[in-house]
């Protein structure tokens, strides 16, 4: 067994345990994301212009901020291209991921520094479940294949654009990158 593989199994205990906290205590942890996302949002932009300061609570939220499709956030997204801060979220993304949607034709999601660790920590999670769940991290000894759109990254008004599956795999950790 190679070192990976080992260290894998009890980093996948833990990471089920973890879950299983979370799991249990779900309402509770997704109100308090819920009010961070509120403090968090209620100086910009979008915040502003739905009065997030006096929103307390889900109710409230669901009053004052009417549900939208992309083309009834496209404004917003229309002003973090043209290099403003502030919009959807404090400062600008990190990342622009570009879709190719079905509807509404090309879509761009801002992806925030707070935001990129749900979507390395959720492949994580899952490779973490599979080895938890199955006892198989044999895998992680030998070569991996990450299958992603391009990492090739354009840019807007300074941020970085791509696919999302191209922007993660900029931030694969070096020990499994580096594997020959």
């Amino acid at each position: 067994m190679g070192f990976l593989s080992a260290l894998s199994k009890p980093l996948a205990y833990y990471s089920a345990r973890q879950m299983r906290v979370w799991n249990k205590h779900a309402v509770l942890l997704q109100e308090r994301i819920f009010q961070q996302l509120l403090v968090g949002g209620r100086d910009t932009a979008f915040g502003q212009d739905h009065w997030l300061k006096s929103v307390k609570n889900y109710e409230a939220f669901r009053q004052q901020v009417p549900v939208k499709d992309y083309e009834g956030l496209k404004p917003y997204i229309e002003k973090i291209k043209a290099g403003e801060e502030n919009v959807l979220w404090p400062g600008k993304p990190l990342y622009l991921s570009k879709t190719s949607g079905t509807t509404s034709g090309v879509k761009y999601i801002p992806i925030t520094r707070a935001s990129m660790p749900n979507h390395i920590n959720s492949t994580r999670n899952a490779l973490l479940s599979y080895i938890h769940e199955t006892g198989k991290s044999a895998f992680l000894d030998g070569k991996l294949i990450f299958i992603s759109g391009s990492p090739a990254l354009e840019t807007i008004s300074g941020i970085p654009v791509g696919r999302l599956s191209g922007i993660v795999n900029h931030h694969v950790p070096s020990y499994l990158r580096r594997r020959k």
